[in-house]
């Protein structure tokens, strides 16, 4: 009888013990997305834009997803974790990962000149550099290959036909006979054409459509269920998306019309082309950086990025963008479509990964940059103090081209001169740290926006009073950041 009631006594002990730590887990995990609800409602009221969600992956495993907001202006619909958009160029790292599993397969070689796979195709020799990018440039976007997409013939085009189906080709052809940034290999450029040629290289060697191989190769085996192919205009469940009238994608606000997208997203493809939600782009990021889609012993030449023009001391692995952040190296890719924005971050020093979207693709809109909120989350689930130096001031700068040299034929030799040392410049101040982003608007009049991190306005305002400027070719507004969110 004694030892009976000694059992039942360690029995009971155990399930207190047991109980009490299962609810000091439940308790913490509540305080946690407390916490973060609370650092979610603060940005939204902060910024102009409809709505946020928020993934996130913790070390043990567990993942979830939060949200602010709104996915529906017009109707106040509120914005659920659940929601899905369109994820950009966040796509591009399934592709990556498709074609990193050929080369475990030895259907690609990273070091193969793309000629073996493409070379027999017609339009192969006036693809810029045809016959000197390997796999492995296009992959780090080291090829020289220009961006298709900005181009304004196509984006016109686009436009005028929402209901066509765009083969990869039709895309390359925006730029054949074009010449290259670069040599292959000789330089760093940005380019979704890089993951489009990416793609016919896997359905050249696999025999298959490319969203036939993510699904059967990363979605389904990962049990992603609320990521997708955006292969059409209608795409169920997708949220409104909201892109300024002035965007040259369409060129209205609201992206979706009686449920269709008023372009076709279809054309995006290996360049982006998935629909995701955050939790499901947090859990992507831990499985994807631990290893975990592919196999695990590629990851040293993921990782191993060159220099990106991207921000200070970022580089640019095998479709891995790898920032440095006060919170430590992180890996992860961001991502932008017309109506909408994400971005998504690993941190392997704590094997936390998460990621937030946006339904906007105003930049000005959300009060903050979307790789600041991510570094904000992670604080905030680490414990870690806020830094006690006081941080510099951003300014953004709008450059618009005056209307004289909207054409390029009234353009002179000193015109182009002028405008290389406007982007040496740029690059200049990439190498010093104070360029935070340089990237183009969607705004048809303007050429591009600036954010400098610098002590004073004054500082940002000689910085871009260069001679492009000077010469008329374009102007230069400089504004606060708090500021150019109101306008």
């Amino acid at each position: 009888m004694k030892n009976l009631s000694v059992k039942l006594i360690r029995i009971f002990a155990v399930t207190l013990l047991l109980f009490n730590s299962s609810f000091a887990q439940k308790s913490d995990s509540t305080n946690l997305r407390q916490k973060l609800q609370n650092q979610l409602n603060e940005w939204h009221k902060s910024g102009k834009f409809a709505g946020a969600t928020l993934g996130v992956c913790l070390a043990n495993g567990n993942c979830f997803g939060l949200a602010t907001g709104f996915s529906n202006l017009e109707t106040k619909t509120p914005m659920k974790p659940t929601d899905l958009m369109l994820a950009g160029s966040v796509g591009k790292t399934y592709a990556l990962v498709v074609a990193l599993q050929l080369v475990s397969e030895k259907k690609i070689n990273f070091d193969d000149k793309i000629e073996k796979y493409l070379g027999a195709e017609k339009w192969f020799s006036r693809l810029p550099n045809s016959k000197d990018i390997t796999v492995r440039q296009l992959m780090n976007h080291t090829s020289g290959l220009i961006r298709y997409e900005f181009k304004n013939q196509f984006t016109k085009d686009l436009t005028a036909n929402p209901d066509k189906v765009w083969k990869p080709e039709e895309l390359l052809a925006y730029l054949f006979d074009e010449k290259a940034a670069f040599e292959a290999g000789k330089g760093w450029d940005y380019s979704d054409t890089n993951c489009i040629v990416l793609g016919m290289i896997i359905e050249r060697v696999t025999g298959k459509k490319y969203y036939d191989e993510a699904k059967n190769r990363v979605l389904k085996p990962l049990k992603f269920e609320r990521t997708f192919p955006q292969d059409g205009r209608e795409i169920k469940n997708l949220i409104q998306g909201y892109a300024d009238a002035d965007n040259p994608f369409g060129g209205k606000d609201l992206v979706l019309e009686n449920g269709k997208f008023i372009i076709n997203p279809q054309f995006e493809w290996t360049g982006g082309g998935m629909v995701s939600n955050s939790e499901d782009l947090a859990r992507w990021a831990k499985a994807m950086y631990e290893g975990k889609a592919f196999d695990a012993s590629l990851l040293p030449q993921i990782l191993d990025g060159v220099p990106a023009k991207l921000g200070k001391d970022v580089k640019y692995g095998l479709g891995v963008i790898i920032r440095p952040t006060g919170a430590g190296l992180t890996y992860g890719h961001s991502g932008f479509f017309p109506g909408y924005m994400t971005d998504m971050m690993y941190f392997p020093e704590h094997k936390i990964s998460v990621a937030v979207q946006v339904n906007t693709s105003v930049f000005q809109n959300l009060g903050k940059p979307l790789g600041r909120v991510l570094v904000e989350t992670l604080e905030t689930i680490i414990g870690k103090e806020q830094a006690t130096t006081q941080p510099k001031k951003q300014f953004v700068i709008v450059l618009r081209l005056n209307p004289k040299y909207q054409d390029e034929k009234s353009w002179t030799e000193a015109d182009n001169q002028a405008v290389a040392r406007h982007f040496a410049k740029l690059q200049q101040l990439q190498k010093d740290g104070k360029l935070i982003f340089a990237g183009r608007t969607l705004n048809k009049e303007s050429m591009g926006v600036v954010i400098l991190e610098v002590e004073t306005e004054a500082e940002a305002r000689k910085i871009m009073d260069d001679d492009a400027v000077k010469a008329g070719i374009m102007s230069a507004e400089v504004l606060p950041f708090q500021t150019a969110l109101m306008k």
